[in-house]
């Protein structure tokens, strides 16, 4: 009977874990898995020991302020790999933590696979030295990634990203029109404004005023915001009555408002490389607290933050950080691709290319038969 020890902080890296839990158990189904995760995991079966989802933050200064409580959870976790001996550590995503728990699996001698590794080619290369000291066992995601990881000496398989396998929707166009109410000869905009509460807060307000200005000058345009989640209702409809903007609001509809939509708005994060594998045209906006954004800059090896624009190495999507991510740029740049049907068929095949570089499907099966080898569990 095999044991896993799984660790992960966030709620997208959990959900990316718990895809790789449900394949394992198909594998091997009697295999245990205990560690730091919260609801998500907990649902797919983990024993949880930390639960970090209180303390998930974004950006560096905010991360600061719990570094003692990070540093608690390591020693948690730390005693129980003791106590339990794992067969392998799973980790996942959770860059700053999960490069110390890469070091404490190599001193206890406990191999490791690593999915969603340190971003690198964001933060510096000597993050990928520092893993291929410890020799965990890297599944990488993204083409850049995997390149430098094995110019760092890593053990890497470039497994691809599992994005390509879950983006699949079932409802045809026509189907998508009528549940969203929406009139197919009209264009229509999405607004993402993320998922977290502090985006919609810094975000939500400048993308309204844009929506609102461009729908007094075009009424036929249809605009639709998709939730990330229930929990962040009540606060957007409360910013959304100082605006005139005529919108709909929908949940668990993302996918199908990025197949039907002729351009999105919204912040950056993994839901521009979802627009990405569907082709959806986006202009892309983030900010953060005004000291994680000056040392971010100082220290960050990469010059977008839209995924897009990262895999390709240029600029093929709008991108507005800080101060420019303001309701003026959204709405001029909307403006112009909105009344440009060439621009937005450029910027299709530009997300085609891209897509073409995340690879052939099939990441999730990979990284559970990876941990399983590491493991000596297959």
């Amino acid at each position: 009977m095999g044991k896993v020890m799984v660790v992960s902080g966030e709620v997208s890296g959990e959900i990316q874990a718990a895809r790789v839990i449900r394949e394992i158990k198909k594998k091997v189904a009697d295999t245990i898995f205990f560690g730091m995760g919260s609801r998500i995991l907990k649902k797919e079966g983990v024993d949880i020991i930390v639960d970090p989802s209180e303390y998930s933050t974004i950006g560096f200064t905010e991360a600061l302020k719990n570094i003692k409580v990070h540093l608690g959870h390591l020693k948690i976790l730390k005693a129980h790999i003791k106590e339990r001996k794992p067969d392998v550590i799973f980790l996942i995503d959770y860059s700053g933590f999960n490069m110390l728990m890469a070091r404490l699996a190599y001193k206890k001698r406990i191999p490791a696979v690593d999915y969603f590794p340190p971003s690198a080619w964001v933060w510096g290369k000597w993050r990928a030295g520092w893993m291929a000291r410890y020799n965990p066992r890297i599944a990488a995601v993204l083409p850049m990634e995997a390149d430098i990881y094995q110019k760092a000496g890593a053990r890497v398989d470039f497994v691809g990203h599992p994005l390509l396998d879950v983006i699949n929707i079932e409802k045809s166009r026509e189907e998508i029109y009528q549940h969203l109410e929406l009139n197919p000869g009209q264009k229509i905009i999405g607004i993402l404004p993320g998922s977290r509460k502090s985006e919609i807060e810094n975000l939500l307000p400048e993308l309204l005023k844009a929506a609102e200005r461009l729908q007094k000058e075009d009424r036929s345009l249809q605009f639709v915001l998709a939730l990330a989640s229930s929990e962040l209702y009540s606060r957007v409809i409360e910013i959304s009555r100082e605006y005139s903007l005529v919108f709909k609001i929908v949940k668990d509809y993302t996918y199908e408002l990025m197949r039907t939509a002729d351009l999105l708005i919204m912040s950056s994060g993994t839901a521009t490389l979802e627009a990405t594998i569907m082709g959806t045209p986006m202009i892309v906006i983030y900010k953060t607290g005004r000291s994680s954004f000056l040392l971010s800059k100082k220290i960050m090896k990469v010059d977008f933050i839209a995924m897009p624009n990262i895999i390709a190495g240029r600029e093929i999507v709008p991108e507005f950080i800080q101060d420019e991510a303001n309701e003026a740029r959204i709405f001029q740049e909307a403006r112009k691709l909105i009344n440009n049907p060439g621009a937005l068929n450029i910027m299709k095949s530009n997300l085609k290319e891209i897509k073409n570089r995340l690879g052939n499907g099939g990441a999730v099966k990979r990284t559970a038969e990876l941990v399983l080898k590491e493991g000596g569990l297959a």
